[in-house]
């Protein structure tokens, strides 16, 4: 398994919150290879991997499928494009950024900028009441293509850096989807602790939608929600970041079952795994968060990538991480 082809093959294939379609029929042929049964229900993509055998935990390794992005709502007469936002975008990057609508098909477009010369405070941040993208069509031509509610996303260039690492969009979460890849393709032939389901879900940015429903079907023992978090980079709080290339951000929280964290860490430990830890002092904003409270509640933790310039159509990640996130998932689960 390539993990940057993965990566890229994922992050390039659009699916804002709630339009997920594409990426999830990208990540169900992906999946399959692992998980026969994979098939899409509500949104989510999730399959079965191996033979299940009686008396072991079920496991389920949860990464989101959506990315954020902006929602068409209305088309002005002079045929610019109004949006509100899918998920927490950065507003302080909006003017001027090259996006794609997906209408009828794909259409580009540029958010609208104003000169600070014509402008009486040039640093203000843009609101979404005052965001519209021009396409240099007319109203009458856009009708056509785009309606109403059709979703918009950043037009991200993909990008290799140097030292293994790569910048571009929507590796919150694609990232984790390949990381959970990468632990099928080292566990293939391989005796495991638990039986394990895989869930690409839908809708976290929009308050973990789809791993409330994943949860309550799945009904796991123990959850590991493979996300990313902040990585440090300059002029940030180093004791509130991870490091790039260090190695996956354990989870340890309140809200988080202590007994994963610290089987994780040991884990990690025993196997020469290079690992960080991620210490939260409430509720994780990850999908951990539900499975933690789901039916009778699973033993929930989470496994996160570092991640820099987050919610950004320029993310950067090293892809050492994503391999050592699916090494340290993968001897988990071999629990040997």
């Amino acid at each position: 398994m390539n993990i940057k082809d993965t990566l890229f093959t994922l992050s390039e294939t659009c699916g804002a919150s709630g339009s997920e379609s594409p990426v999830s029929e990208t990540a169900l042929s992906m999946l399959k290879k692992y998980c026969p049964d994979a098939h899409i229900k509500n949104g989510n993509v999730i399959g079965n991997f191996g033979e299940f055998k009686e008396g072991l935990p079920l496991l389920v390794l949860d990464a989101h499928i959506d990315q954020i992005g902006m929602i068409v709502t209305y088309i002005t007469d002079d045929g610019f494009i109004k949006v509100g936002n899918l998920g927490g975008i950065d507003r302080r990057l909006l003017p001027a950024q090259p996006v794609v609508i997906h209408g009828k098909k794909d259409i580009k477009g540029v958010i609208c900028s104003v000169p600070p010369h014509l402008t009486a405070n040039g640093s203000e941040v843009l609101s979404f009441d005052d965001t519209a993208i021009d396409t240099g069509m007319t109203k009458t031509e856009l009708e056509k293509i785009i309606s109403l509610g059709d979703t918009v996303t950043f037009d991200v260039k993909y990008r290799e850096l140097l030292n293994g690492r790569v910048t571009g969009g929507a590796f919150d979460d694609r990232s984790g989807m390949v990381s959970i890849l990468y632990t099928l393709e080292l566990l293939k032939d391989k005796k495991t602790a638990y039986n394990v389901t895989v869930i690409f879900s839908a809708q976290e940015e929009l308050g973990e939608r789809g791993a409330k429903i994943g949860a309550f079907e799945i009904n796991p023992d123990i959850a590991l929600a493979v996300d990313v978090s902040f990585a440090y980079a300059q002029g940030e709080d180093e004791q509130k970041c991870g490091y790039l290339g260090k190695g996956a951000m354990i989870g340890i929280s309140p809200s988080l079952s202590r007994e994963i964290s610290d089987k994780l860490i040991n884990t990690a430990k025993e196997n020469n795994i290079p690992y960080q830890t991620e210490v939260m002092n409430g509720l994780t904003s990850t999908n951990a968060d539900q499975y933690s409270v789901s039916r009778e509640g699973a033993k929930a933790c989470t496994v996160s990538i570092p991640l820099r310039n987050m919610h950004t159509p320029v993310e950067v990640i090293d892809l050492k991480d994503v391999e050592l996130t699916g090494k340290l998932i993968a001897e988990f689960i071999k629990g040997e």
